[in-house]
């Protein structure tokens, strides 16, 4: 499933880079939404992108992270697996704009691309199951999962705060916090087997 949603990522935000309608039509734009009930856009927006770096970073870690997640998925929700991944990975591309959603109802030139809020709920699910297993920053540092989390989300909540860049990092923040709690929410017993990983840190 991993590689099929890469697929139509890149294929639809390859097609973005040639037609401009195309991303003006498909993105996210809390007015077009709320006063002129484009309601898609809080889906189509995640498949599109701003450039090549854009996709290719979004699209590295969902590989890396989505075929581990479908591991943990299969293993732990048999056959619904698949399903949860396509759920979980929707939902947060949905759930990552409420906030801006709100925000921003009223500005009619804010925009907003990118599958961040997805691949960052990926990323944390994946860290829900395995809070110990490493992650490599900058492909170097290994840090265990769960002391990368907390930074991330700390730095998340800052930067949105902050607002001093092009970045959406509420939608980061929204998407890392589903993805991580979306587990309990399918299978709350899988607490258990979390807390006995961390206790054994």
């Amino acid at each position: 499933m991993t590689i099929i949603i890469i697929a139509i990522t890149v294929l639809i935000s390859l097609a973005a880079f040639q037609n401009n309608d195309l991303l003006y039509k498909y993105q996210f734009n809390a007015y077009q939404i709320t006063k002129r009930n484009q309601w898609y856009r809080i889906i189509t927006y995640g498949f599109l992108h701003a450039n090549w770096d854009h996709l290719l970073v979004n699209m590295i870690v969902l590989y890396f992270f989505g075929d581990a997640l479908e591991y943990y998925f299969s293993y732990n929700f048999g056959a619904a697996g698949v399903i949860y991944f396509i759920a979980l990975y929707l939902g947060a591309i949905v759930l990552s704009t409420l906030y801006d959603l709100k925000k921003h109802k009223e500005h009619y030139h804010y925009n907003a691309v990118g599958a961040s809020g997805a691949t960052s709920a990926v990323v944390f699910a994946t860290i829900f199951f395995a809070p110990l297993q490493p992650i490599y920053l900058f492909f170097v540092i290994p840090i265990p999962g769960i002391i990368f989390a907390a930074g991330y989300l700390y730095y998340s909540y800052y930067m949105g705060k902050k607002n001093i860049d092009n970045i959406g990092h509420s939608a980061h923040f929204s998407g890392a916090l589903f993805g991580f709690l979306f587990p309990l929410i399918i299978k709350p017993k899988l607490f258990s087997l979390f807390l006995q990983q961390i206790l054994n840190f």
